[in-house]
């Protein structure tokens, strides 16, 4: 089900870097203004709903052209960097550790599709990838597809959405965002002439389709002011996009819309998708002409994805099967009735993916929140060994539908990204490629670990762990918690340099895989959604207190992060437990849950509304009011806190950080100082450079090891 939840968790889970470079208001009276924490005014604005009245003196922070609001912002920046000006030197230390540690030069590995060896490479130096490739044989000279250091010269933030050639070899298809909105231009270039053609289409979700003649292709367009993915339209080369002909529009106001070829190359498929329902049609790829059908029609509370081996559709259905279940069907004859039950439900299992080619497939499932890559063909049935406790795995770049080969990734807390090729046949994997440290890593200096942590109402909760070997369980280590619990996003435990620079000084990083996400299953999710929503919070404060319970940490030395949804979560439990935390970092954070949920105009609302429920509802209204941080803001000694957001964000906007840090900083006791970073330029991925997005990195940690009085 991956496919399903993938248009929802590039929404709503990344992890999170901003590149500073707010500078402080130019009318600023003298420099003691900016060690002063800036005091928004108050403008009581009455919101009313359900005969119950809530006052917002903060509401006017939503005008993002306002030149008042544009100084607060730059006198928060202000304030955050003459606060933390002593941790610069640790900063600058911080920051040349993590990108000294990235492999300046390199390639991935390359894959084969439809005749052509693809990769990706960076050159010494540059920010952004250069995507090229060669023809399939051993003397072939590399042309480049698009040099992405060309295209963002000149620019603040600079994104590739997606890259597609066309079936001939000669064009190329690709989706752009300059802003940082997530709102995609596509554009066509020539490959052997660098020729970017004048039919730009604006408003786009990035995602291209062509069809087998090469002459036309798909792509999805977005409400510039919701950024709903509503309307697919097919747009045929030369022609200009104002006569693309419109093939379907979702005008139900909680779904999005996808598109993607299948690997047998036969089938192209249209998805509508919200949290509990979808709805897929398809059309014969080889005829640019050919009409969308449904395969199932939406029934509300079915959600199924579909693929195809270019025979039998592969229908991954929760229809009477909480986990789901694997359905086939001829694609001549396969309507509901015809469905054929392939793989059953099973209680313990959660089936996330299914792979179709020619002669085998590759199920992606989860076991007790592990992942494991199931093959089948008519001759076995067998998983990949990975023998790890905690990792995650995943097929990768995998186009050529005619194999006895696959190729996937796999990470864990402690190995480096490595990329294997699994040969059917003999049974046996080979590492092509591990994520190089530049510098040195010695994996064996660390030990990772997953525990089970019992909640209060006596669910076990998984919580994964790692630290250096070195490390002795005291009490007095410091430990940051992270965590996001929310989509069904299922949050696997992987290798990051990065995390190198606080595992190094001392530091345990844990994560808790708490109720939200989709790491235990379906149910998993549903407990941690709508009106069990406060299981979430409850998981990680139990997490927390859990870990020191177990001499891992302190209160003095316990530390949160998360982001998005994980940021809520971040407000949600230091209005719940404030005492448990000596610091917490807040990454553009959902925190006016009641307000945003009450603005159908705001991005992503309405398709959220079987996620958190409709406030519209007195039910959900009182249940989201009684947890929403903003709204819960109370007098407690709060932790110290970091907040990041983006003036350009388009999943959480920038006003609910800026809103929330007012008031916190309102009606707080005691001394610990709450900071608020905005990066004027970017969004919600923060910078996009592969470098500049470790200066918000260093300036984070920089933040937690000054709260241990870490100087370097």
């Amino acid at each position: 089900m991956k496919r399903i939840y993938l248009i929802k968790s590039i929404l709503f889970f990344i992890i999170l870097s901003f590149k500073i470079n707010a500078q402080p208001d130019k009318n600023m009276n003298d420099q003691n203004r900016s060690n002063t924490p800036p005091v928004a005014s108050k403008r009581e604005k009455i919101l009313e709903i359900h005969g119950d009245i809530r006052k917002d003196n903060y509401f006017w922070l939503n005008q993002r052209e306002d030149k008042e609001v544009i100084s607060y912002l730059n006198d928060e920046n202000a304030y955050r960097e003459n606060s933390l000006a002593h941790t610069l030197d640790l900063q600058d230390r911080l920051y040349n550790e993590i990108t000294g540690r990235i492999k300046q030069v390199d390639m991935s590995v390359p894959y084969l599709k439809n005749d052509y060896m693809y990769y990706t490479r960076y050159e010494m130096g540059k920010e952004y990838p250069i995507y090229s490739r060669k023809i399939d044989t051993s003397d072939a000279q590399e042309e480049i597809i698009i040099d992405a250091n060309v295209m963002a010269s000149g620019l603040s933030y600079y994104a590739i959405g997606s890259i597609t050639v066309s079936p001939d070899n000669n064009l190329t298809a690709y989706s752009e965002d300059i802003v940082s909105r997530r709102l995609y231009t596509i554009k066509l270039k020539n490959i052997y002439d660098t020729l970017v053609y004048d039919e730009a289409i604006p408003n786009t979700s990035g995602s291209i389709v062509w069809f087998n003649d090469g002459k036309a292709f798909l792509y999805v367009a977005k409400d510039p002011e919701t950024l709903r993915s509503e309307r697919v339209y097919k747009h045929i080369v030369g022609q200009d996009h104002s006569l693309d002909e419109l093939l379907f529009e979702e005008k139900d106001e909680t779904f999005n819309v996808g598109i993607y070829k299948s690997r047998s190359n036969k089938i192209i498929y249209i998805g509508s998708y919200s949290t509990l329902t979808s709805e897929v049609r398809y059309c014969d790829a080889d005829n640019s002409n050919s009409i969308f059908n449904i395969i199932s029609p939406r029934v509300r509370d079915h959600l199924y994805s579909v693929t195809d081996d270019g025979c039998y559709f592969y229908i991954t259905s929760n229809d009477h099967a909480l986990n789901f279940r694997l359905m086939t069907a001829s694609i001549e004859n396969y309507s509901v009735t015809n469905w054929i039950e392939k793989i059953p439900h099973r209680n313990d299992v959660l089936l996330e993916e299914v792979n179709c080619f020619q002669d085998f497939i590759v199920i992606e499932e989860r076991v007790r929140g592990i992942v494991k890559l199931r093959l089948l063909d008519h001759e076995q049935d067998c998983y990949i060994d990975f023998n790890e406790m905690a990792y995650t795995a995943s097929l990768v770049d995998n186009y050529v539908f005619n194999t006895d080969k696959i190729r996937y990734n796999f990470t864990s807390l402690t190995v480096p990204t490595s990329i294997f090729e699994y040969n059917l046949k003999h049974k046996n994997s080979v590492l092509l490629k591990e994520q190089e440290i530049v510098g040195g890593y010695d994996k064996d200096a660390y030990i990772s670990k997953r525990l089970e942590i019992k909640a209060t109402d006596g669910t076990l909760v998984p919580v994964s762990l790692v630290y250096k070997k070195d490390k002795k369980k005291d009490s007095g280590n410091p430990l940051l918690l992270y965590a996001y619990g929310s989509y069904g996003f299922s949050l696997d435990p992987s290798f990051s340099s990065v995390r190198l620079s606080l595992l190094d000084r001392g530091y345990v990083y844990a994560i808790a895989h708490i109720r939200g996400g989709q790491e235990l299953g379906r149910q998993w999710y549903e407990d941690g959604k709508l009106l069990k929503k406060k299981n979430t919070f409850t998981d990680f404060i139990d997490c927390a207190k859990g870990l020191i319970d177990l001499k891992y940490t302190s209160k003095e030395h316990l530390y949160a992060m998360g982001g998005s949804a994980g940021g809520l979560l971040m407000g949600a439990v230091i209005n719940m437990a404030p005492e448990l935390f000596n610091g917490v970092i807040a990454a553009v954070p959902f925190v006016d849950v009641v307000s945003t949920m009450l603005d159908e105009s705001i991005p992503l609302t309405t398709g959220e509304f079987d996620e958190w429920g409709n406030p519209k509802d007195k039910i959900y209204y009182d249940y989201m009011k009684s947890y929403s941080p903003y709204d819960n803001v109370a007098e407690l000694n709060y932790p110290a806190m970091l907040v990041t957001t983006g003036l350009h964000d388009s999943q959480v906007q920038y006003w609910e950080p800026a809103k929330w840090v007012a008031k916190l900083r309102a009606m707080k006791i005691g001394k610990n100082p709450i900071y608020l970073y905005t990066n004027m330029t970017t969004g919600h991925g923060g910078a996009s450079g592969r470098f500049e997005r470790y200066k918000e990195t260093a300036m984070e940690y920089a933040f937690l090891l000054d709260r241990e009085g870490i100087k370097e």
